[in-house]
């Protein structure tokens, strides 16, 4: 969430820069936000005056007590019915606070000023395309034919005991998605990130720290009877493990690679991608996230797309880069990029990577900052980044229509070899003779 101070310090300001996100809600959730602040200031004075004018009697009547005043037992009448109304005044100004901090998860954050102005995703800028598009001499068939002819996976026996948007991998595909999750993870690990295996759920107190909820509690599971949620990316637990912490300046930047299985309802994707293993409900993948200065964000923003973009190179599978408009963008994000790949059968680019850069959005909610200088008791709020390495299923999808053949085989990209065994290519199983 925007820090207070700064949402009182230049309200015009930030209004000015909601306005760019196209979306009246926001400027509805601002403007209440206003009013409960400046309600709730005016309430905090006085029950401070409250407090003080108790303070003063309470002062009064251990005097008059000493001296045996006949007005003591007035005196404490009065304090009591002091006392009476301050307990009713820190409920209204407790309530006015849990209000306040509520709208302030509401508000979205400030946009970078490079964030390109538009309505909505037809918007959004392509910055580059890499790759060329591979040209067939037959019709491409989509990953769904190729994962059923290559007996890949089973959809129909996962939709039996779960529903749709399920599926159990097989065979080949299971030894290339983990080939896949490997090969990021050990990319990674080369260019100093640290590998780590999060927690798989999360309590709400530290999910609303992370994300404004309503971005993502409709594709959340919650845990029935339980004040925990599945996570549905490992973004989400690694940022909020150093709430409520401070760094010292030369610990930073600090940079994860998260590696989690990941839960999405997808309640807002009915009639797409319902076939196949696009649009899952669940999935493998590696993530990055970057805790750093906030000078050195746009610099670490670059970084993590970038080496989104060399994984996807080594795979071998055309893409553009996509830079997010401000109509279209999280609310939690100040700039974003898209990677997106080519997709023969579909014949378009699909997404695979999101990048963004979340300035002090999460920081200010968790309470995480770091000393400007070693020991200082000067503080602020470290910038968060995070980016997708490579979602597993989506990644699949890509390659198997990218890489296959006319007979039917589908070529496993080179940077994956190693990771299969010197496997080169995934074929047809022989039928039995």
């Amino acid at each position: 969430m925007l820090d207070i101070r700064l949402i009182r310090k230049d309200p015009e300001g930030v209004r000015r820069n909601i306005m760019k996100r196209h979306r009246e809600a926001y400027l509805q959730y601002f403007e209440r936000l206003l009013s409960i602040d400046t309600e709730l200031r005016k309430k905090m004075s006085e029950l401070e005056a409250k407090r003080a004018e108790h303070n003063k009697i309470t002062r009064l009547i251990a005097q008059q007590l000493k001296q045996g005043s006949p007005q003591a037992s007035e005196t404490q009448n009065m304090a009591a019915k002091l006392s009476s109304d301050i307990g009713e005044m820190e409920k209204v100004v407790e309530a006015l606070r849990v209000e306040r901090d509520r709208l302030l998860k509401l508000v979205p954050n400030l946009l970078d000023e490079t964030t390109p102005d538009g309505l909505d995703e037809t918007a959004n800028v392509v910055v580059r395309s890499v790759g060329d598009k591979p040209v067939f001499d037959f019709e491409p068939k989509s990953h769904v034919d190729l994962i059923t002819q290559l007996d890949l996976a089973d959809l129909d026996r996962a939709a039996k005991i779960a529903g749709s948007r399920f599926y159990f991998l097989k065979g080949d595909l299971v030894l290339l998605d983990l080939a896949i999750l490997r090969f990021a993870l050990d990319r990674l690990v080369e260019k100093g990130f640290t590998p780590v295996f999060p927690p798989e759920m999360m309590r709400r107190e530290a999910y609303e720290g992370v994300t404004p909820l309503q971005d993502f509690e409709d594709t959340m599971y919650k845990i029935e009877g339980e004040d925990l949620y599945l996570i549905a990316t490992s973004e989400h637990p690694l940022v909020a493990m150093h709430m409520d912490e401070t760094f010292e300046p030369e610990e930073l930047p600090l940079k994860y690679a998260g590696i989690s299985v990941n839960f999405r309802k997808e309640a807002g994707a009915h009639g797409k991608d319902t076939k196949g293993i696009f649009r899952v409900h669940n999935f493998n993948k590696v993530e990055q996230v970057v805790f750093c200065r906030p000078e050195d964000s746009p610099k670490h923003l670059e970084e993590l797309l970038s080496n989104a973009e060399e994984i996807f190179r080594a795979l071998e599978v055309p893409y553009r880069v996509v830079e997010i408009c401000s109509g279209d963008i999280s609310p939690k994000n100040a700039k974003q990029y898209d990677v997106e790949a080519w997709m023969p059968a579909q014949r378009t680019y699909r997404e695979v990577v999101s990048t963004s850069n979340c300035t002090s959005y999460q920081a200010v909610s968790l309470n995480i900052k770091y000393r400007l200088r070693h020991g200082s008791a000067e503080k602020d709020y470290v910038h968060t980044l995070n980016s997708t390495a490579v979602a597993t299923p989506r990644a699949l999808v890509a390659i198997l229509e990218n890489h296959q053949q006319r007979d039917g085989v589908v070529k496993i990209p080179r940077a994956l070899t190693p990771y299969m065994n010197g496997r080169t290519e995934i074929a047809p199983k022989a039928k039995p003779t």
